[in-house]
């Protein structure tokens, strides 16, 4: 019987939690929205809700385990990625450039300075110095998805300060890799193994990459496209588009950094005279096709960083101190930062812009949960859940201070 069939569907689990993830996700937005925050904040509270009622009740889906909506909150900030890219041009960026370097570097050393004060105060006395200095290296990550979207929501991603914030993450993700290699290096050669030489060339691939995609790929890319524009099919600059964002994205990814970073740099050096033809047979420009793909899926992918936060370490009150002071360090140390983008922009909302730690905090953690130190974890269970607090703290916070501060700006 058909009714049967449909019982056993081995997709009908995957279709319930897009179902639910994509609803929540609208419902936080909307109350966030409602309250005047930006509505990446209630879809990080809503997926902390829902791991919440996993654990409290086995019965309710843990929506953070299934492959599936992995995959689309993954394809979700990639294509995000791709669309703040597409809205900046490398010419643009070259003229930010030391700014960004600038809030970049300050908010990798002020970050990291604080954090070892903080860790150092708050761990027990004995503790490793290498636990100390990899509590550090976390706080000096920048989650540039989440401060997109809020760009976005604001119409500020093509700001003088949206363009900084941009490339001054980007830059700390370059600086951040290097303080992970350092870190993991100095982890293995006190446990006595072997100092990673080959985290160094991946470190040299990551340079390389980022050196390569915005010469030669910028010089490269007309062609392609415009040798695209001789097909004759329909509707071919989207999937062309996100073809070319993709494969930057694996291809970042293999050099060593986040796959988001490749799908940015592929949209920034698709500049609009390369695809005008395309753009013009189609009547529709690529940042319009692109924009329904970040509004279905970009909601998924911060549902999902919240949902994997796990409320039962979270909650303990040492934890929750311990998160907190170390948030109030990382939030001091990047908004510090935003001083350093110089005459002519607003210290605040560079940043602000600079807090959020997200996805690129949480990778930190996953390799760090990786390091063994003389055979032994080098992070404990209370530790990690501490940090994952952190970060999720500085998550929530900094789209809400870069939310007040931009409606500050235009009520002005």
């Amino acid at each position: 019987m058909p009714f049967a069939f449909l019982m056993h569907d081995p997709l009908a689990g995957t279709l319930m939690l897009l179902a639910l993830l994509w609803l929540s996700a609208k419902v936080g937005g909307e109350l966030a929205m409602r309250l005047k925050l930006p509505s990446v904040t209630g879809e990080l509270a809503v997926g902390l809700a829902l791991a919440t009622l996993h654990r409290a009740w086995s019965a309710f889906p843990d929506v953070a385990a299934s492959p599936a909506t992995e995959l689309l909150g993954g394809l979700g900030v990639v294509v995000l990625m791709f669309a703040v890219g597409l809205e900046s041009t490398v010419p643009q960026m070259l003229k930010v450039g030391l700014a960004s370097l600038r809030v970049a570097v300050i908010g990798v050393v002020l970050p990291m300075a604080a954090g070892l004060a903080g860790a150092w105060l708050l761990l027990p006395q004995g503790s490793p110095f290498m636990l100390d200095l990899f509590i550090a290296a976390c706080l000096c990550a920048t989650s540039i998805g989440i401060s997109a979207q809020v760009l976005r929501e604001k119409g500020a991603s093509d700001s003088l300060e949206g363009r900084i914030i941009v490339g001054a993450a980007v830059v700390d993700d370059v600086l951040g890799l290097l303080v992970l290699v350092a870190v993991s290096g100095m982890v293995a050669a006190a446990s006595g193994a072997v100092a990673g030489p080959g985290l160094m060339n991946t470190l040299a691939l990551a340079l390389g990459f980022l050196v390569v995609a915005f010469t030669l790929g910028r010089l490269v890319t007309p062609y392609l496209f415009s040798l695209a524009s001789r097909l004759r099919g329909e509707e071919v600059l989207l999937p062309l588009g996100l073809g070319f964002a993709f494969l930057l994205a694996w291809l970042g990814n293999l050099a060593g950094l986040a796959s988001i970073v490749g799908a940015y740099a592929a949209g920034l050096i698709l500049e609009p005279a390369h695809i005008e033809d395309l753009e013009r047979r189609e009547r529709r420009t690529l940042e319009e096709l692109v924009h329904p793909l970040v509004t279905v899926l970009s909601p998924l992918f911060f549902v999902l960083m919240g949902a994997k936060v796990d409320p039962a370490a979270l909650f303990k009150p040492a934890t929750l101190g311990f998160a907190a002071l170390l948030a109030v360090l990382g939030v001091a140390g990047k908004y510090l930062a935003g001083f350093g983008g110089g005459k002519g922009t607003r210290a605040a909302v560079v940043g602000w812009g600079m807090v959020p730690r997200g996805e690129v905090g949480l990778i930190f953690v996953a390799a760090g949960a990786q390091l063994r130190l003389n055979g032994a974890p080098l992070l404990s269970a209370e530790v990690q859940a501490g940090v994952i607090g952190t970060l999720l703290i500085t998550t929530v916070a900094g789209p809400v201070g870069l939310g007040w501060v931009l409606r500050g700006r235009r009520r002005s």
